[in-house]
């Protein structure tokens, strides 16, 4: 099964001492980094800027909280540091060009929700164990106020920040999918994984239909053991596209005679999924094409006759033959 891709966007914030500590880490000026094994010193020099910093963190958000004629206490939120970064799986295979244009693309969606002038760092490491993005900026409002609570708000606020980077980034990067939070608030889109994992499922499903075709008791000996290390792996995929179909929202809830009125209308789904404009749309004739494969995988199990099954449930091939000879 293929693993998710997951879109990732974190805020952490500083209030000033520990934004020397920061600084020193994104922009690598210690010498060791024994506190941080994942740090491959041999590869900071494929790290680059985004946005390279004018001067000293702390003294930059400084300079800009002051031009803004903003009061600050000793408690008081200096600079918001953004993570942006993917899982692993997302960056596999993938050239430095491609995941600049990741990191690229992830700048751009902050700069349509915070004004640029207030980043002071945006600085890409490609030194540790998967690529990442530390954005570093001062937290000044549209109204010239520094207001880290205005700008990250409470949780529901995060996740909205969430939802929105995932609904930015899957326009360029559409394998990409976003947090929990987002899929159950039930989102339109289904991650083409799903649809790759399907397309998966019904080759094994063809191949099983054709050791199945013609099979009779003279010859269901001789392919029983070929079908059972088939279901070895298929019905696990089965049982997994359950869960995923589920996850997704595909509809579950059909009765017999509303599936079967859908299937006469399958070639009008098919060619309505081409002209379909609406994502709401889109998602009803996505929703029916991966329900149909599904419960055509799932119909092709009860062609297997039972003495096959039955040897099947044998764990090794020993005792699979000596069950068909009885």
């Amino acid at each position: 099964m293929e693993k998710a891709q997951y879109a990732i966007m974190r805020f952490a914030k500083h209030k000033g001492p520990e934004i020397g500590n920061i600084e020193a880490h994104n922009e690598r000026t210690k010498e060791k980094y024994a506190s941080n094994p994942d740090v491959d010193t041999s590869r900071s020099k494929y790290n680059f800027h985004l946005v390279k910093p004018p001067g000293k963190y702390r003294a930059e958000s400084e300079r800009q909280i002051a031009a803004a004629g903003c009061r600050t206490r000793k408690d008081s939120i200096r600079m918001i540091e953004t993570l942006f970064t993917a899982s692993p799986e997302f960056f596999k295979g993938k050239k430095r060009a491609e995941i600049r244009v990741f990191f690229e693309e992830a700048l751009h969606f902050l700069e349509q929700h915070q004004s640029k002038e207030t980043i002071i760092s945006a600085v890409v490491h490609m030194d540790e164990k998967t690529p990442h993005m530390h954005l570093c900026f001062v937290p000044l409002t549209e109204d010239g106020r520094l207001s880290a609570k205005d700008i990250m708000g409470n949780k529901k606020k995060l996740t909205w920040w969430q939802d929105e980077f995932w609904k930015h980034m899957v326009k360029k990067f559409p394998d990409l999918e976003s947090g929990e939070s987002a899929s159950q608030t039930g989102r339109d889109h289904i991650p083409p994984r799903v649809f790759k994992e399907m397309t998966r499922l019904t080759k094994q499903k063809e191949k099983l239909g054709q050791l199945l075709t013609g099979i009779n008791p003279f010859n269901a000996k001789s392919r029983a053991e070929e079908i059972c290390k088939i279901l070895d792996s298929y019905i696990p995929s089965v049982e997994k596209m359950d869960t995923l179909l589920r996850k997704y929202g595909v509809a579950f809830t059909k009765t017999a005679s509303e599936n079967k009125k859908l299937k006469t209308k399958n070639a009008e789904l098919e060619e309505s999924l081409a002209s379909a404009q609406k994502v709401s749309a889109l998602k009803q004739i996505e929703d029916f094409k991966l329900r149909r494969d599904y419960d055509s995988a799932v119909a092709i199990l009860e062609q297997i006759p039972p003495e096959v099954l039955e040897l099947y449930k044998h764990p090794h091939k020993k005792e699979r033959e000596t069950a068909y000879d009885r």
